[in-house]
């Protein structure tokens, strides 16, 4: 045999032997029972035993002050990397369902006497007309019996307070834009607590979020105890994120936030340590007049309005149903900036008096360790993904040894830890996440991440709100260039190292093959991370969401009963034949709403059907569109599609 088949061979089998152990236990265990706990401390076991032999046998020695400085070095990013990685796995042990008590307080916040005024804030700056509008009509819409709709208009646009003016909208502007989002709730919060009647809750949806009609309903039924502060829903999207787009995967793997909103946020829930996300929640009147309102310390002001909250005794929940759509950032720029605004303010609040280092700030030992686990993500996770590029290289061109390891020893201590990682994390996320593509988007916001950690850390004061760009003329193909060349260089300098150390025709050493398969893993990232900065063209106008839903089509005096396949505000794609030529003027009913359209394109199994571009018609299609029944994401990785649209992707 092969001697490098051969070390394979010995290195690999531990590592198959857990995966095949998992695979036969996984499928037995339900994951929203206790018994989840199970796989996850064999995962820790394994942590711990890999992090054990990584600090005793790994390590290089003090005899070489180069390998040993970057051995250390890489270990300490490793291991808080991995210490991170195990909090979350903690964190996921447990795992909390509200919907059945929503649905068992319903008849008690529909019996009371008078059911609570809500005031929902649309927090606006510079987003356009077809983005407000359509999340102007949907707030509207909600059937909740008692609420206001406000428009917070930080861009002090006249055409946006006429919009209002049509759609009956309150509308608020204010003379400047101080503390960003904050200040702008702040100022809404002071104007409506001054009112004859000032609501009892108040609601946050971002420009771009439409709610379903009952978005403020199922919400408000979480507040039947007293110390209930926040409910925090999930973001759901209506368009693919940037990596999805850039990489024609959108099909086959779900946006990166269905993770953290699926099911990192309900377990947190479990734990107490849920926290509110902004857009998509409702916030109790009283306890925010007890903490001040929003704190205008950190740019991610929600979150740290939990922590203020946690200090009266409130707490924040989670209620994991689809009850509101938006925007995914369009670009990769919009993205990267969304990524290091979260960054920068939740290093601020580290800094800051409710952060996990402040003893008496009414934090316990479970907030703190929440808190921890994120600044690790945030610190280590990035950190790790940069070094992990460079590592290869020092070794292969400038023969630093950052691991003192053979090669059978290393395979067999690392690879049923890693595989044992994927395997139970793809169980426990319903198969929500891809490793590989984990590490495209950390290394896609690597920089900006790090500098914002840094600037968080030892300059958290000043720092301005960046706010993430929806919509705008995205028909051209971008390419983000600076961040091109950066990925294009490092694969540049990985394949010379291949070549330069590998290019002969003798045998592998044993302590170069390791090394080599790594700079095999790292040219994947990197190429992927270029394809997604060649941003590709997005003509369409209205963002399709995919799902069945009866649509009677009446021509002349024949109605006909078909079914959708996706929907969108401009009209909609329905399986079946239809005897009308293209261009024929027709009636449209779906669900309730009655609508004049016509035929604009046919084939043989379905045909596309357009409906008026008119407000009225907005109106009346919003609640369709937005009822929460159509979606754009897959439910889980189809990693066989992935690669093959990524592939395509790269050869096109």
């Amino acid at each position: 045999m092969n001697p490098i088949v051969s070390i394979l061979a010995e290195g690999v089998a531990p590592g198959l032997l857990v995966v095949g152990a998992l695979l036969l236990l996984l499928p037995w265990i339900n994951r929203e029972s206790p018994w989840r706990a199970v796989p996850i401390v064999l995962v820790l076991a394994l942590t711990a035993r890999y992090l054990i032999w990584r600090a005793t046998v790994t390590i290089p020695p003090a005899s070489g002050p180069a390998n040993f400085a970057v051995g250390w070095l890489f270990f300490a990013i490793e291991c808080a990397a991995a210490i991170g990685s195990a909090l979350s796995y903690i964190t996921l042990a447990h795992t909390k369902n509200r919907s059945g008590e929503a649905d068992a307080n319903l008849g008690w916040l529909l019996s009371r006497k008078k059911v609570p005024l809500v005031d929902v804030f649309i927090c606006t700056y510079n987003e356009e007309r077809a983005i407000l509008e359509r999340t102007m009509l949907g707030a509207l819409g909600m059937t909740y019996p008692n609420f206001r709709v406000w428009v917070l208009d930080d861009g002090r646009r006249p055409w946006l307070a006429a919009l209002a003016a049509e759609l009956k909208c309150h509308y608020l502007a204010r003379p400047d834009n101080r503390h960003a989002k904050a200040g702008n709730i702040n100022n809404a919060l002071r104007h409506v607590c001054a009112l004859d009647a000032p609501p009892d809750f108040i609601s946050i949806l971002d420009a771009d979020f439409v709610p379903t009609s009952g978005f403020l309903l199922r919400s408000l039924a979480l507040f039947r105890e007293d110390d209930v502060g926040i409910v925090q829903t999930p973001q759901h999207f209506i368009n693919p994120d940037p990596i999805q787009a850039n990489l024609q995967a959108s099909d086959a793997w779900p946006d990166e936030q269905r993770y953290f909103f699926d099911v990192l946020m309900p377990a947190k829930d479990a734990w107490g340590t849920a926290f509110c996300c902004g857009t998509s929640s409702v916030i109790r009147m009283r306890a925010l007049v007890e903490v001040g309102g929003f704190a205008t310390e950190s740019v991610t002001e929600d979150y740290l309005l939990t922590l203020r909250m946690k200090r009266h005794g409130y707490r924040t929940v989670y209620l994991n149903e689809r009850l509101s759509l938006g925007l995914a950032p369009e670009g990769i720029k919009e993205y990267v900036t969304q990524r290091s605004r979260w960054c920068l303010g939740f290093m601020q609040i580290m800094r800051g008096p409710d952060g996990p280092f402040r003893l008496g700030n009414g934090l316990g030992f479970v907030d703190r360790m929440s808190l921890m686990e994120s600044f690790l993500y945030w610190t280590a996770s990035y950190l790790f993904r940069v070094i992990g590029l460079v590592i290869p290289v020092l070794y292969l061109l400038f023969d630093i040894q950052a691991v003192n390891v053979e090669t059978a020893d290393g395979i067999a201590h690392f690879v049923p830890y890693y595989l044992a990682q994927i395997a139970v994390m793809a169980w426990l996320s319903g198969q929500r996440v891809l490793p590989v593509m984990v590490d495209v988007s950390q290394l896609l916001a690597a920089r900006e991440v790090l500098t914002a950690v840094v600037v968080g850390l030892f300059r958290p004061r000043g720092q301005k709100f960046k706010v993430t760009a929806k919509g705008g003329d995205r028909s051209g193909m971008v390419i983000q260039w600076q961040m091109l060349i950066a990925f294009a260089t490092l694969l540049g300098l990985t394949l010379l190292c291949i070549f330069v150390s590998f290019g002969g025709n003798g045998p592998l050493q044993d302590s170069s093959i390791v090394a080599l398969y790594w700079s095999w893993y790292n040219i994947v990232i990197l190429i992927c991370a270029i394809v997604v900065c060649i941003e590709r063209p997005r003509l369409r106008r209205n963002d399709r969401l995919r799902g069945a839903s009866s649509v009677t089509i009446t021509v002349g005096a024949e109605r006909q009963v078909f079914q959708t396949t996706d929907v969108s505000l401009g009209g909609m794609r329905l399986l079946g034949t239809i005897a009308a030529p293209v261009g024929t003027e027709i009636g449209v009913e779906i669900g309730n709403a009655k609508l004049k359209g016509r035929i604009v394109r046919r084939s043989g199994n379905d045909f596309a059907v357009a409906v008026e571009d008119t407000i009225e018609t907005r109106a009346s299609m919003v609640p369709v569109v937005y009822s929460g029944g159509f979606g754009s994401a897959v439910s889980r990785i189809r990693s066989r599609h992935v690669a093959g649209r990524v592939l395509a992707r790269v050869f096109r």
